[in-house]
């Protein structure tokens, strides 16, 4: 079905940061499958681990017990400090099942109607739920009624929802990426001081903090999580695009009262923690401590955005540059999707975002080097768009 407006390329195969069209083409990729390739391309202990295990054994089923599944599940409790893990298959599928986890934590209290604060500008998924959850009406036109229980509110905001607290008795959680994505890669201005707040105001009216970490998790901010730049651990968390490193998986993690509201029966997925995407998981967890890629993302992506702030220092329309780690907004004063057709025409991968944001997600393999050919390339592009 014609659901995307697809770039007139296909490519055939890739190493690191670089990918190949059918024509023999070299791209740098500078998108990894929208923060999917945190290996990049072909890496060959993903490919090995991969390959043996899909020589033993793909898929079973939940029915039975599956020992990667149990591996994968131990590592995630360990690096998050969280207690138990229901996988999926995607990052909308993790944040359908915090979604389900919070109205049942808050039927179990005696609320009938259930309310989740959301956010404006925040992007959770395609299902009816985690369309309804996302701040964005371009996404949802068309799709009404969308599904109710959740209270927006502006991102960045604690006074804002303080105020719902105030005056709601039915809110049962708090939802909201630490870094928003989709919305144009948008970073509180004080992340430590915003989480802590959510925090502070979750543990005093009993809600649970659900953190949507699909984008930001998996080393890409130069933590695990993005919320390990702070003091705090969230009662549940959502991951999924890096996890697997392009095998379908998704996860969604929870601490405490939260880890136990699903019990038999409750929530379910027929794919989801297989053996083959377990092992992938296991494996892009194991080469991002081995490779020490958080780190690398944290040293290339600062790097990549002081290069870019002094490349854009006297140049009007461009409003801001942001990033957390390896997640980099360049803001425009204009709309400026072509600029994907123009890099593509420069063996340049990028996405635009939020209409006006230049986005960058490159894998954590992204060499110094590298940064500095995507540089190159990238800031002649977007002088030369806003001179005309």
């Amino acid at each position: 079905m014609n659901t995307y407006g697809r770039q007139p390329v296909t490519f055939v195969k890739g190493k690191g940061v670089w990918l190949w069209d059918d024509q023999g083409n070299k791209y740098l990729d500078a998108l990894s499958g929208v923060a999917v390739n945190g290996l990049g391309h072909a890496h060959p202990k993903l490919v090995e681990a991969i390959s043996a295990q899909a020589a033993k054994l793909i898929h079973v089923s939940n029915i039975y017990q599956i020992a990667e599944q149990a591996r994968l599940a131990a590592k995630l409790a360990e690096i998050s400090a969280m207690d138990k893990v229901f996988f999926c298959n995607s990052g909308c599928e993790a944040n359908e099942a915090a979604i389900k986890l919070a109205r049942l934590y808050g039927h179990n209290k005696g609320i009938e109607s259930p309310e989740i604060i959301v956010m404006e500008k925040a992007f959770h998924g395609r299902t009816m739920a985690t369309l309804s959850a996302t701040g964005n009406r371009k996404a949802q036109a068309g799709f009404e009624p969308l599904v109710s229980g959740f209270i927006r509110v502006p991102f960045d905001d604690l006074e804002a929802v303080r105020q719902v607290a105030s005056r709601n008795q039915n809110v049962v959680a708090i939802l909201v990426e630490p870094v928003q994505g989709e919305g144009g890669v948008n970073v509180p201005h004080d992340v430590k001081a915003y989480l802590e707040g959510l925090r502070e105001i979750c543990d005093s009216h009993g809600w649970l903090l659900m953190l949507d970490e699909v984008q930001s998790g998996i080393g890409r901010t130069g933590t695990w999580f993005a919320f390990q730049h702070t003091s705090i651990i969230p009662d549940v968390m959502t991951l999924a695009k890096g996890l697997g490193s392009g095998v379908p998986i998704g996860a969604c993690l929870a601490k405490g009262d939260a880890a136990e509201v699903f019990t038999y029966g409750k929530h379910g997925s027929t794919f989801g923690g297989n053996p083959l995407a377990s092992v992938a998981g296991l494996t892009t967890l194991e080469t991002i401590e081995q490779e020490k890629l958080r780190e690398n993302a944290e040293t290339v992506g600062n790097w990549i955005c002081d290069q870019f702030r002094a490349e854009f220092a006297n140049t009007p329309g461009v409003q801001k540059i942001r990033n957390a780690g390896l997640m980099i907004g360049i803001q425009l004063d204009r709309p400026c999707g072509d600029l994907v057709r123009r890099a593509l025409q420069q063996k340049l991968l990028i996405n635009v975002t939020a209409d006006n944001v230049v986005r960058l997600l490159p894998s954590l393999v992204m060499t110094q080097d590298e940064a500095g050919q995507l540089v190159r390339i990238l800031a002649p592009l977007i002088k030369d768009f806003l001179n005309e």
